[in-house]
């Protein structure tokens, strides 16, 4: 599945290579191999999103957006109409209420077209529940997918821990796959320099940030756009680390506080 068209900083095509990758692990196992795009999808109803978040001062999550409009949506029809799947497997660190476990033990299934058939009858709520791999736990980034979605959705890695997934390719031969980096970037974009990539889409917005424990300007940034609560922020001639506590994005104000004061916090709170 292709959603972006550009390289990354490193002059590479990040859904190329992962395309390359994916084509090799079916030549293995022996499987075909289909390459849709939703190039203007993605753009359309998860980027144009995550733009418009940050433009506003939020800080939104690709991972969730993608997931519940491409992964799970357009890229799930599709396997159901024009691959004729009864569901469609991924390798998220995640299970259902649904799983059967039992299944993905069986080398062989004599009846595969009754795999899935319980699934599409129950009435109840489908439940999204956490991987056996709590720091590994994809769920948060499943968690907007929908009904339907979940329940033709088999997650064959949920009961198992990274670790062990790595073992497993490891004895199998997928070398390639286990010399890939966990990706960090936005989903689907890649790896880039986050505020070089979204002053590409966005004005700067100057504004200060201010001290909250004596209300000063300490110094000035690009936009609130470019940061988020809890993260460090780049304040030039101060020796000691500032972190950011809040943002108004009307006034172009990014609040900090000193990491002195945040461990001072810390000691007062743990003696109350």
């Amino acid at each position: 599945m292709k959603n972006w068209d550009t390289l990354d900083e490193q002059g590479v095509c990040s859904a190329d290579k992962d395309c390359e990758d994916a084509f090799r692990v079916c030549q293995k196992l022996d499987i075909p191999f289909h390459q849709v795009s939703y190039v203007k999808e993605y753009w359309n109803e998860v980027f144009s999103y995550l733009v418009n978040e940050y433009e506003l001062g939020r800080t939104p999550n690709p991972d969730i957006m993608c997931n519940k409009h491409i992964k799970f949506n357009y890229f799930l029809r599709y396997a159901l109409d024009n691959l004729g799947a009864d569901a469609v497997a991924t390798g998220h660190y995640a299970r259902t209420s649904l799983e059967d476990e039992e299944i993905f033990q069986q080398k062989h299934i004599k009846r595969p077209q009754g795999l899935f058939r319980n699934r599409f009858e129950v009435r109840n709520a489908v439940k999204l529940l956490t991987g056996a791999d709590h720091l590994k736990d994809q769920t948060f980034f499943l968690s907007q997918i929908s009904q339907d979605a979940l329940r033709r959705t088999i997650f064959p890695l949920g009961g198992l821990t990274k670790d062990f997934v790595k073992k497993i390719a490891a004895e199998h031969g997928f070398h390639h796959v286990l010399k890939r980096k966990e990706s960090m970037g936005i989903c689907f974009i890649g790896e880039r320099n986050f505020e070089n990539f979204i002053l590409e889409y966005l004005e700067p917005r100057p504004g200060n940030f201010v001290s909250i424990e004596d209300n000063k300007v300490i110094g000035t940034h690009k936009g609130c756009f470019l940061y988020t609560i809890g993260q460090r922020a780049k304040l030039s001639g101060l020796s000691e680390a500032w972190f950011v506590v809040d943002k108004d994005a009307t006034s172009g104000n990014i609040f900090v506080v000193s990491l002195f004061t945040l461990i001072l916090c810390e000691i007062n709170a743990g003696i109350a």
